[in-house]
């Protein structure tokens, strides 16, 4: 049953309840959830409920009607996000594994978890001991590969994922791997999920080639009732009367999964399909599925490969597979997720910062929920700290003053166009620099306070760009008076302080959820392919050292030019002779010169770094100012 705390309960009511419960032989597991506190007791005992319902601080008990208690969204409602290292799998972000069927070698592993790595796997797997069909195959390096992986993961900052195949192991793979693999031949070993669930440590489960879903989430049970908090599923295929592929991948046990448990819920292509070449489309598929998370199998020699080579990728076939991801999840209002690089801001410029050691804080212009959070978010490690500030100006003078290490404001949209207020507040700070970019598909809502229905509304109020975007929609409502405001998160804050069923806004899914309201309408923008480009911003000491590390991509400049024939012909011209791509250019009058311009230019940066400082000392020479905004990485 699931306990129901009230909000502001004594510590001695909520100390007398657990002991009551566990007195009666329940075993308690506290969430904390983002509206309530709830104790989860579980076991087969009877019990009137009325006995809970009378203790002090007790709000109500619901009982929990499905077999497995634990991983049922009953017991919990929001999704379940599992910390591994700096990683952390569910949520908004697709986390990928990586790395062979089997450690075959140190120097095999080394090398295939630099590439997988360097292609953008957050987690590397490799098998250790081998569950094998045939006694005579390969059955692993034991533990000396346990080690190896271990190296691996470590010199590439990767956590590990190995299978564990017996519960004596247990002790050893508690000591190498970061999550420990339960295999599909072992879904219902439940002596081995009994020690693993014990261990207290990150689980994936995989579905049995003969599973019914709630036999997967009854197993799933046995690891979360015997200690750990931590359990991912994992879909990878079952037997079917189907015989060209190696198995079934049942994508659609994605969706039933998410409703039925809070648990992230990963895919195996490899498995599933048996073939290399079904590979790709499977995972693409599985992740459009809403899938958390995909292990697959890469090897630089298949042919060669001890273990499953022909369904193991090549890393040329896994780095288009990562590619083809980042393009898929900006539409599903997901993020792949990577591994942090080098965010931590210097110290020596930003003593007025507040937030925790370590912690970066990152300014905003909005309310909370707004979709430039929802960048932010989705660019900085999950660990950032998030500061809502009223205007655009007040981000850069946060970042300008250390009072936040970095800033991010939208620079473009793909139907309305540049933001020329940011683009000018870029010439106006020379001190700030552009240091990264994120870009995220705009879904707006049509939000109202709870029990409201659109048949009630009289008042829309959203950003003037909010309500532009959704000019067809919101022309269905003629009698529908349209109020600009500053934000749209904020036009939702606004609704929800009136408590007003004649009122509503146009924002993201997330300003309902932060301002717990209802929606009464999905997806009302006029164009899907509603995207808007947002810039990260730190002052020019951060961006200089992020330089140093010579990754950068893309180079976002100003200039002007001579009021002559052919002066912005001339410095295009630099561009083109240097084999150098412009993906924009855009003019700006320049204040205080009527009819003057300054051209803001976006690049790519080759990988002839020379050639771009070149082009750039030649620019210089053709125009009359010249100034770089920021020198950034594009994911």
């Amino acid at each position: 049953m699931i306990v129901v705390l009230e909000h502001n309960i004594k510590p001695t009511d909520k100390s007398n309840i657990v002991h009551f419960l566990e007195d009666k032989g329940f075993r308690i597991r506290e969430i904390q959830g983002e509206e309530e506190t709830i104790l989860g007791a579980v076991g087969i005992i009877p019990i009137d409920l009325r006995e809970v319902e009378l203790l002090p601080g007790v709000a109500r008990v619901i009982p929990i009607t499905k077999p497995y208690k634990l991983a049922s969204r009953e017991f919990k409602k929001e999704d379940t996000s599992i910390p591994v290292g700096s990683v952390k799998i569910g949520g908004s972000r697709v986390a990928v594994i990586a790395g062979p069927c089997s450690v075959e070698s140190r120097q095999q592993i080394m090398e295939i978890a630099a590439l997988v790595r360097e292609s953008g796997a957050v987690i590397l797997r490799g098998g250790a001991y081998k569950a094998r069909t045939s006694p005579y195959a390969f059955q692993g390096l034991g533990e000396e590969g346990l080690k190896y992986l271990k190296e691996a993961g470590d010199a590439n900052g990767m956590p590990v994922i190995s299978e564990i195949v017996t519960p004596e192991h247990a002790g050893m793979f508690a000591e190498y791997a970061d999550i420990l693999q339960v295999g599909a031949r072992n879904m219902q070993n439940f002596e081995l999920l009994k020690r693993v669930g014990a261990l207290h440590k990150p689980v994936l489960l995989k579905r049995g080639p003969a599973a019914t879903i709630q036999d997967l989430l009854m197993s799933a049970e046995y690891l979360l009732a015997h200690g750990t908090n931590y359990v991912m599923l994992c879909e990878r295929g079952i037997r079917t009367f189907e015989t060209y592929t190696r198995n079934t991948l049942d994508i659609s046990a994605i969706p039933v999964v998410k409703k039925l448990s809070h648990l992230p819920i990963l895919v195996d292509p490899s498995h599933g399909t048996g073939i290399r070449a079904k590979v790709l489309p499977m995972a693409l598929a599985a992740v459009a599925a809403g899938a958390d998370g995909l292990i697959v199998e890469v090897h630089t020699d298949p042919d060669h490969a001890l273990s499953d080579g022909p369904q193991s990728l090549y890393p040329e076939q896994f780095e288009k597979l990562m590619r083809d991801i980042q393009a898929l999840t900006p539409v599903l209002s997901k993020e792949l997720a990577r591994l942090p690089e080098t965010l931590s801001p210097p110290p020596a410029y930003s003593p007025t910062v507040s937030a925790d050691q370590g912690q970066i804080l990152v300014a905003f212009q909005g309310e909370p929920g707004a979709f430039s959070e929802n960048a932010l978010l989705r660019y900085f490690p999950d660990s950032a700290q998030s500061q809502p500030l009223q205007e655009f100006r007040d981000v850069f003078d946060s970042v300008l003053t250390g009072k936040s290490h970095y800033g991010i404001i939208p620079i473009e949209n793909t139907l309305t166009g540049s933001i020329h207020q940011n683009y000018d507040l870029l010439l106006q700070y020379p001190d700030i620099r552009i240091v990264g970019e994120k870009t995220i598909r705009i879904i707006h809502n049509l939000i109202g306070v709870p029990g409201a229905r659109i048949k009630d509304i009289k008042r829309v109020y959203s950003h003037p760009q909010g309500l532009s975007q959704c000019a067809r929609y919101l022309d269905s409502y003629p009698q529908w008076e349209k109020i600009p405001y500053y934000d749209t998160a904020g036009s939702i804050a606004f609704v929800a302080r009136e408590g007003n069923k004649e009122n509503a806004g146009i924002a993201s899914l997330d300003a309902a959820r932060v301002h717990k309201m209802n929606v009464l309408k999905e997806g009302i923008e006029t164009d899907s392919q509603n995207y808007t480009r947002f810039v990260i911003i730190a002052r020019e000491e951060l961006a200089q050292a992020q330089n140093r590390t010579g990754k950068a991509n893309r180079a976002s400049l100003v200039f002007s030019t001579a009021n002559t024939p052919g002066s912005l012909f001339r410095a295009l011209q630099v561009l083109a002779d240097r084999n150098i791509n412009m993906v924009k250019l855009e003019s700006r009058p320049i204040a205080g010169k009527p009819w003057e311009e300054m051209f803001y230019v976006d690049v790519d940066i080759p990988e002839e770094k020379e050639s771009f400082q070149k082009a750039l000392e030649e620019l210089s020479g053709v125009t009359e100012t010249l100034r770089i905004l920021g020198l950034y990485t594009v994911k």
